[in-house]
């Protein structure tokens, strides 16, 4: 047995002890290391936890808008006009579509409607653009199935789309909004403020990806727009819109307009434009289409205005209704310029002066008045000046100041010739003659019941009256508009046949008009119709507007459930188209 390593025994090695220090100062280590820990632990959790909360949301937490509703249009039977429906915009991220394929995008496109090749040309364009709208307002079912197509980048948003449930029929009245909803024309236009509503804010939570985790928080919630309830009805502004357009058609006429008001309370019931768009398809939305002839279009009104003349005439009393004026042969001159009538009607009385449309009566009896009070009057029943609606575009006319008439543009603004008005401002003065004399300004909205249209008197009751009943025989049988009869009711309107003024001259064309009221035992609506050169089947007020007015009165009445009140005879009527013998003559 060799010497050195003894079983049994320690060796020498194995017998050395570390020193106490070292265990100890090991110890201290780990337990200063483990208060460390404890300690940042400890400062992360209570004294730095607003700060890391912070930092966190700055990572995972975001701001999204709360989308409010546009408000709603009804008519005045609560019936939808325009309202909001759910969309989807789709948009698209450059950095990651160049990850689709051709094949992708092709049926990207498809779907869209869009050129595949521009598509791909465009989105290959746009690799470095984080952003770009597809598509605007697109119909949910449709936006399904562009998702489940599932194209990189490909991303969608909700919005609110505007629909018009009448389409064309209410185009002109209600109007048409852009792609972020705001009003772009008509009532969407006259009253965005109050129908757009204020969007609301939502935090959230979203993952690496940006997919929506968790709804934090409601930070402001979304006010929605006003709803609004208007003053038309949507049977009669079918009726006034499909008569129009057949009979701008008919007489082959540039445009035409039309509106419905009610006589007492001067609410619009309907309106409509010719030519005329669809504002649910907004690949056409330019143009004169847009236009609202109604409220922007001028035109001079010709033989509708001599009712205001007479019956001015007739209230400060330079004349009665059986005064005789003397038309001669059919033309007067008024230094170089000379009136004409369509016939010559010879010695004639102040009603048949209306009844017979004579331009030399009107002439006469206005020169027998001071010009003031002429412009008085027109500016007391709304002319040259615009109607108090606030509709988009909607025109004074021109009424030039009347210490610059000279006496042949006295006259001739007596039967509605150098002055200029819009459709509405004809239908609107003419409720003098519907309400005993006293004015009523039109209104786009629904009148609370019991509110007072009335504003100020313009003619007496019994003028008022008087010009009604003559009205009421310029619209029979030997007036000049026996085709503005309403079976069953009795109706009275005057007719407008005048020359279009292009560029400052009279060219060969012309504006037919008729404006009337029904029935005349009580009033209960008033129509006014315009149509714009027409070059077939007519051109006089008589031939063209006043058939229009019968069909539009005609249904408007029954629909109404308004009780007929014709009557066979009419003798009553004469004594203001008659006169005694012997009575003196202008």
């Amino acid at each position: 047995m060799s010497k050195g390593v003894r079983f049994g025994r320690t060796t020498d090695l194995l017998e050395t002890r570390l020193p106490a220090w070292r265990s100890r100062f090991v110890l201290l280590c780990i337990l200063l290391a483990f208060g460390g820990l404890i300690f940042r632990a400890a400062y992360l959790q209570i004294v730095s936890d607003d700060f890391l909360q912070q930092q966190g949301a700055k990572r995972m937490e975001r701001t999204l808008p709360l989308h409010a509703s546009r408000g709603t249009l009804f008519d005045r039977n609560n019936v939808v006009l325009a309202q909001s429906i759910p969309a989807q915009a789709i948009w698209y991220d450059g950095r990651k579509t160049k990850d689709a394929t051709d094949a992708e995008l092709t049926q990207l496109a498809k779907l869209l409607g869009m050129n595949s090749s521009r598509l791909i040309q465009q989105v290959r364009g746009d690799e470095k653009r984080a952003f770009v709208y597809l598509e605007r307002q697109v119909e949910p079912d449709l936006a399904k199935q562009v998702k489940a197509l599932k194209v990189p980048g490909v991303g969608f948003l909700t919005e609110n789309k505007r629909y018009y449930p009448l389409g064309e029929t209410t185009a002109h009245l209600v109007g048409f909004t852009n792609l972020e909803d705001s009003g772009q024309e008509g009532l969407e236009l006259a009253f965005n403020d109050r129908l757009t509503g204020e969007d609301g804010e939502r935090s959230v939570l979203r993952d690496r990806l940006g997919n929506i985790i968790e709804d934090v928080r409601e930070i402001r919630p979304p006010v929605n727009g006003q709803d609004m309830v208007l003053s038309v009805d949507s049977d009669i502004q079918y009726i006034v819109s499909a008569a129009l357009k057949k009979a701008v058609e008919y007489h082959a006429a540039d445009a035409g307009a039309a509106v419905v008001l009610d006589a007492k309370t001067g609410e619009v019931l309907a309106l409509a434009s010719v030519p005329t768009y669809d504002p649910n398809d907004r690949s056409d939305l330019h143009g004169p289409d847009l236009r609202n002839r109604v409220f922007t279009d001028t035109f001079e009104p010709g033989s509708t205005l001599k009712p205001f003349t007479v019956s001015l005439a007739l209230d400060k009393g330079f004349v009665k209704p059986d005064s005789m004026i003397d038309t001669g042969k059919g033309y007067f001159s008024i230094g170089p310029a000379t009136i004409h009538d369509t016939h010559a009607h010879g010695l004639i009385t102040v009603g048949q002066v209306i009844q017979f449309s004579s331009n030399i009566g009107s002439s006469k009896i206005a020169l027998s008045m001071p010009s003031k009070y002429m412009w008085d009057n027109f500016h007391l029943l709304g002319f040259g000046q615009a109607p108090n609606v606030h509709f988009p575009g909607a025109v004074a006319g021109r009424v030039r100041p009347w210490n610059s008439w000279r006496p042949i543009e006295q006259a001739t603004m007596s039967y509605g010739h150098g002055i200029a008005v819009s459709l509405i401002q004809l239908a609107q003065a003419y409720t003098v003659f519907a309400n005993q004399g006293y004015f009523v300004p039109v209104t786009l909205l629904k009148r609370k019941p019991g509110e007072e249209p009335r504003t100020h008197q313009v003619f007496s009751e019994k003028t008022a009256a008087e010009m009604l009943h003559m009205l009421e025989m310029a619209a029979g049988p030997d007036g000049t508009a026996p085709k503005s009869q309403v079976a069953g009711y009795r109706v009275a309107g005057k007719t407008g046949t005048a020359h279009k003024d292009l560029n400052g001259r009279y060219v060969d064309k012309y504006v037919a008009s008729f404006v009337g009221l029904a029935p005349v035992s009580n009033p209960r609506i008033i129509v006014a119709v315009m149509v714009d050169n027409p070059t077939k089947n007519g051109y006089y007020g008589g031939e063209v507007a006043a058939p229009v007015f019968s069909v539009i009165t005609k249904n408007v009445l029954t629909k109404m459930d308004v009780q007929p009140d014709a009557i066979q005879n009419t003798q009553s009527l004469k004594k203001y188209v008659q006169a005694p013998s012997g009575r003196a003559a202008l």
